[in-house]
């Protein structure tokens, strides 16, 4: 939900996305609605159907109640998601958090930490952590 639009942090997240390689990793966002939850979730799997075009999707929520995990295993975790058949969506709700529908169309919640973050603080630590988990795999020294 919502758009960065502090340059600072958008270099940083521009920065790890240059280097990420393959598969490709797109950032769609979705207006913040003022109106509710409800209207924001509801624009969230809009966005999702019609970037799936129909094909099969995963899709995964970002909230401080969702599965913790290390980096390594988070590292694993990707690869697994990766080998699937499916196009990957990771979710970050807007200020009011996730619609109850949203997250019944979820098939999985992770976290990043306890810690509750800025969906802006949240997307680029999302960013950062799936290029460690690349890292990880490919045996780049970047995580040490």
């Amino acid at each position: 939900m919502g758009k960065l639009k502090d340059p600072h942090l958008e270099a940083v997240e521009n920065d790890y996305l240059k280097r990420i390689t393959g598969p490709e990793l797109a950032i769609h966002e979705v207006k913040a609605s003022a109106e509710n939850k409800q209207a924001e979730g509801e624009a969230i799997l809009k966005k999702i159907r019609d970037l799936s075009l129909g094909g099969a999707c995963h899709l995964v929520a970002l909230t401080e109640w969702g599965k913790r995990s290390t980096s390594v295993a988070f590292s694993e975790w990707t690869a697994q998601l990766l080998e699937r058949p499916a196009k990957i969506f990771f979710i970050i709700a807007g200020a009011e958090g996730f619609s109850e529908e949203v997250l019944a169309n979820c098939n999985e919640r992770i976290s990043l930490s306890e810690l509750t973050f800025p969906h802006k603080l949240a997307r680029i630590l999302l960013v950062e952590q799936l290029y460690r988990a690349q890292t990880i795999r490919s045996g780049h020294p970047y995580h040490n």
